[in-house]
């Protein structure tokens, strides 16, 4: 009993969404801990596939309330979209005690996507890469003391408030044009708070707090992956929040004292979205067909993912920052086919082999040191049965198991929830 993390451990898209629909049976809370709408959690069952932006994955079992804790930025009007598309497909998110807010979160409102917009048509070339979401706007916000918050909305001067903000970011932006849209926002944007007054906005960091008390387990939900992390990712080139364990304290209200496991996923090659260094990149056939074959398009945006060969000492770091005590190895199934399939071990630059990430993954001498391993052929989409993977499978996850020192605990074999199987190789 206690609260366990699940997060991602490379650039996102790791497929955190699908294993938190797995695994929240066995929890009583799922709360989300950090990250906007430019997060897109895909989940993928009885032939359907839903894409979440802000609400937790455990919206759709039975057992588990949720929780949008107080490190999440919330746009209303994309929230007020979600909330209808669950409705449309016959789940009921309004159900008392379903779904939570925390009054601490931060509210991202219209002209912080302006602002997003604004800022990357400045950059040009430079650009980051961002989903104009308006979330790098809406932290700096929040840092700068500026930001308006959930609980604000239930004053009676959120309108002034709301106004003054507003007033702030018009003297901020160049491009006059973006103004055009702002009317239209602004509609969406009150709808969305309105509906948001509808589901219970709670003291999250309380709430939690009462749940771990009485002995209720506890997931907490990460959004984008850990070398998007504000301090220790790719930086600049990375998303405005704590992806990494330590968010989930700061973006619950919850003490370290209280993490019983940190749950790690990763790809079984890897991918990144936007801008920035990606060491094992891909821009060749093999890429493009890893693209093709994974489907690695954004789930919020559609922007086609770079694709490239898994990163062990990438990996090795996200494990060390996060504590993580198991990991899940997601899409497996798309390396199926491929002769021959490689893992970065090492980097070279400065002259030397090295496994430590420099300061500025951004240089240009960093070299990926590729081991060759063999590949298989099986079509893995249908095993539900650890006994029944191939071989060659099989020696890749144990390859990577003794390389990250980390037990590889659950494997996915496709998109569907029933495509994953608890897996201990040790023993089979």
């Amino acid at each position: 009993m206690g609260l366990d993390i699940l997060l991602g451990l490379q650039w996102g898209d790791e497929g955190k969404g699908k294993i938190v629909d797995v695994l929240c049976p066995q929890y009583d809370l799922i709360a989300r801990f950090q990250g906007g709408p430019n997060a897109g959690h895909t989940l993928e069952f009885n032939h359907k596939k839903y894409v979440l932006n802000t609400i937790p994955s455990g919206i759709f079992n039975d057992r588990s309330a949720n929780l949008i804790g107080n490190g999440v930025v919330i746009d209303p009007a994309i929230f007020k979209r979600e909330l209808d598309n669950l409705v449309e497909n016959g789940f009921d998110p309004y159900k008392a005690g379903k779904l939570l807010i925390s009054r601490k979160a931060h509210l991202i409102i219209p002209t912080h996507a302006l602002l997003d917009a604004d800022k990357e048509m400045e950059m040009g070339q430079q650009k980051i890469g961002s989903t104009l979401k308006g979330i790098g706007p809406v932290y700096t916000d929040k840092i700068a003391r500026n930001g308006l918050r959930v609980g604000d909305l239930e004053e009676n001067n959120f309108k002034e408030k709301y106004a003054r903000l507003k007033n702030h970011h018009l003297t901020l932006i160049r491009n006059k044009d973006l103004l055009n849209s702002l009317e239209e926002r602004e509609h969406k944007f009150f709808e969305g708070c309105h509906t948001m007054l509808k589901l219970g906005l709670v003291d999250g960091e309380y709430h939690i707090n009462q749940l771990l008390a009485e002995g209720k387990n506890v997931l907490g939900e990460g959004a984008q992956g850990s070398m998007l992390d504000i301090d220790f990712g790719s930086y600049p080139y990375v998303t405005s929040s704590n992806t990494t364990s330590a968010g989930a304290c700061t973006g619950l209200g919850i003490s370290p004292h209280s993490i019983q496991k940190v749950i790690g996923i990763f790809k079984a090659y890897c991918t990144r979205v936007g801008g920035g260094p990606f060491p094992t990149e891909l821009e060749d056939e093999t890429g493009e067909l890893l693209r093709k074959i994974g489907n690695e398009f954004g789930a919020t945006t559609g922007r086609p993912r770079r694709c490239g060969w898994i990163d062990l000492p990438a990996l090795r770091y996200a494990i060390m920052l996060n504590g993580v005590t198991s990991l899940v190895m997601t899409k497996a199934d798309v390396l199926s086919g491929f002769e021959k399939i490689k893992v970065c071990t090492h980097y070279e630059y400065d002259g030397k082999i090295q496994d430590h990430l420099p300061f500025d993954l951004c240089r240009k001498d960093l070299k990926p040191i590729l081991k060759e391993l063999e590949g298989w052929k099986e079509d893995l989409t249908h095993i539900l049965d650890p006994k029944a993977l191939p071989v060659r499978l099989v020696e890749y996850i144990l390859f990577l198991q003794k390389e990250l020192n980390v037990p590889i605990q659950y494997l996915s074999v496709g998109p569907d929830r029933l495509q994953t199987m608890e897996i201990n190789l040790n023993a089979i």
